[in-house]
């Protein structure tokens, strides 16, 4: 009741605004939390991180790691912060987010607002124990040299994290999505590369794609992947499609979420499986509302799963009922672990 009254109240005033009174209530502890949902079933290992179940948070909801503690409580395995840039940005004016009620979706066009590199590190190294937690790495908009900027942020925040995520499919950053093809991609992730080669232990590293890249440009992010050392993918970012819309914000600009990218993102995921032959992590994400749509990734392709959009129209109850539809499904499919249900049913989305 308490959720649901929460719930309807931030449906009623401006999406951003409920966005920071949502990390506001998780903060001042008004939001009920289940703690780590685990179990011999779910537990997971993705990259070499252990993780208690293979539900995620996706980055965007914690920009600036303001959150962590009670995220730690709220039922995930895992958790991603940020965007972060190597100096503060305002993003694009406002508004810049907007619900899709009726289509059970979110638009949003940030551009990548949040508190800098340094601000993000120091919340960081105040994390609690146990979560895993990443951290997406982003460029400013006004770079020189935006590949240089993911080094920098990796430098200035890796020590403090489980794993950081390459983000070069944000559609609201102007011309960022071309560092996606395989010439600047290489030289991006050499960078970055080299970066945590530096720094005192192991991170993985992680790239996030775009839902919008057709054959031969995922052909392209394979074939880079094969060859930088990286760790998973994450499939997929936002998409700029807008196919079968119906809500009146329909039109803004701005990277879509939620239930209507379902389909593409996990097309995109089972061809990506395919391309690496399951022999590179991926982490499955676009319209995940349920525990059937996260089983459906995970057979698709992915080792684990990340959601957000559906926290704006169901709340953070819904991530325990995910995790523990999981292990329903799983049992109900015979399978001991999730690794045994990775990829099973990927020829169904080819």
């Amino acid at each position: 009741m308490i959720e649901a009254l929460g719930l309807w109240a931030m449906h009623r005033i401006d999406p951003e605004t409920g966005h920071g009174l949502a990390l506001k209530a998780l903060n001042a502890g008004l939001v009920p939390l289940p703690g780590t949902v685990t179990s011999p079933r779910l537990r997971t290992r993705v990259a070499g991180l252990q993780l208690p179940n293979p539900v995620g948070l996706a980055a965007g909801f914690d920009k600036n790691a303001v959150a962590l503690r009670p995220l730690a409580r709220a039922g995930f395995g895992f958790v991603e912060v940020g965007a972060a840039t190597p100096r503060p940005q305002p993003g694009n004016p406002r508004p810049r987010l907007f619900r899709l009620t009726e289509d059970r979706a979110v638009i949003n066009r940030f551009g990548f607002n949040n508190d800098g590199a340094q601000a993000i590190a120091a919340r960081l190294a105040q994390r609690p124990d146990g979560p895993v937690v990443g951290l997406n790495l982003g460029a400013n908009k006004d770079s020189a040299d935006r590949a240089a900027d993911f080094a920098q942020v990796l430098r200035t925040c890796g020590p403090h994290v489980d794993f950081v995520t390459v983000n070069v499919s944000s559609p609201n950053t102007e011309k960022l999505r071309d560092l996606q093809g395989p010439a600047a991609l290489s030289a991006l992730l050499a960078g970055v590369m080299q970066a945590r080669a530096d720094l005192e232990r192991h991170i993985p590293v992680f790239l996030k794609i775009a839902p919008d890249l057709d054959a031969e440009g995922l052909e392209g992010i394979a074939e880079v992947a094969r060859g930088s050392g990286l760790d998973a993918i994450i499939a997929t970012n936002t998409t700029l499609g807008r196919e079968g819309l119906v809500s009146r914000d329909r039109a803004q600009a701005g990277g879509l979420s939620g239930a209507p990218l379902f389909e593409k993102s996990t097309r995109v995921l089972a061809r990506l499986s395919r391309l690496t032959d399951g022999r590179l992590p991926l982490i499955g994400v676009g319209g995940i509302d349920s525990a059937e749509a996260a089983y459906a990734k995970i057979r698709a392709g992915a080792s684990a799963v990340q959601l957000y959009s559906a926290l704006v129209y169901h709340g953070f109850s819904l991530v325990a009922e995910i995790a523990r539809g999981l292990e329903t499904l799983l049992a109900r499919d015979g399978f001991a672990t999730v690794a045994d249900a990775v990829g099973t049913g990927r020829d169904a989305w080819l």
